[in-house]
């Protein structure tokens, strides 16, 4: 009889654990902020410029690299969005607006740990996508340095990711010496993103925090023992800002299931040909309309 009440305790509490961890939930909101300062030098070019120009120049920048995104997570899964914010009338340029449709907007970024898979709901050209694939496993480097962040003992950790070919987010002005080449090449034609190039690799550093013991963090990233609570690629900085361990109310986490199913090589090849297609359109002087000839 006691035999039997020792297995029924230990299987009780081995039931109130599991239940423990299902419902463990956190929030955590990150602010991000990407160096503008070239790609809006490149954007400007040489012309005259009035100071109330400039001012919606900035203003439209700042709407398009600072951002502010929100992280729910438990033990095995999270979803990552932004927080979205309406733009002020007459604040638009052409350009701009040029840029933020190549680069597409994302809906929620669904990531399982559990399955190494992820889902994301893209918008891209006025088409909606859902890109399913498994998660790239970086191979972290831990540093051994700490610092303090919001309060929790943080720990660096550095790794090489590989860029996709469309992720205008990685944009680097062109070396002198690449852009005489095309120049050369192209007979003095050009449009906005020939003085850009897309790296084919960067180096992530990222401080994450054990005291969190989740293999979590913003945007694509994950694999540290502990929640990553700050993210830099030498351009852009991802930090959070707040955390909430167990909040009253709970998050749904769970993929998003509107949009094309789509794998990541697919949507990148189809990201790069419409754009393409989109900027010789532009560059015969389409202005951009047919935005590259239809839906992708």
């Amino acid at each position: 009889m006691n035999n039997r009440k020792s297995l029924l305790a230990v299987l009780g509490l081995v039931f109130f654990l599991n239940t423990q961890a299902q419902e463990f939930q956190g929030m955590a909101v990150y602010q991000s902020k990407t160096s503008s300062a070239e790609l809006k030098e490149r954007m400007m070019g040489n012309r005259e410029v009035t100071p109330e120009m400039q001012k919606r120049m900035e203003d439209r920048m700042k709407s398009m690299f600072e951002k502010t995104f929100i992280l729910y997570f438990d033990k095995t899964a999270s979803i990552y969005k932004e927080e979205v914010k309406l733009d002020a009338p007459g604040q638009s340029e052409s350009r701009l607006r040029m840029m933020s449709s190549m680069m597409g907007t994302g809906g929620t970024y669904y990531k399982n740990i559990k399955q190494k898979t992820y889902t994301i709901d893209k918008e891209f050209m006025s088409k909606q996508f859902l890109v399913k694939d498994s998660l790239p496993k970086l191979q972290w480097k831990m540093e051994g340095e700490s610092r303090l962040i919001g309060g929790y003992t943080c720990y660096k950790a550095t790794a090489a990711l590989t860029v996709a070919e469309p992720d205008f987010n990685a944009l680097r002005p062109k070396s002198n010496e690449e852009k005489k080449k095309e120049d050369e090449a192209k007979k003095g034609k050009s449009n906005l993103l020939d003085n850009l190039v897309v790296p084919t690799e960067k180096l992530i550093t990222a401080w994450y925090t054990p005291e969190i013991p989740v293999n979590q963090g913003p945007d694509k990233y994950w694999g540290l023992p502990g929640l990553i609570l700050e993210i830099n690629d030498g351009k852009t900085v991802i930090l959070c800002s707040k955390i909430v361990l167990n909040p009253k109310e709970k998050a749904v986490i769970k993929p998003s299931s509107t949009g094309k199913v789509i794998s990541q090589k697919d949507y990148d090849e189809t990201v790069i040909k419409k754009t393409k297609e989109f900027m010789e359109s532009n560059q015969r002087g389409g202005g951009g309309r047919g935005s590259g000839g239809g839906r992708p």
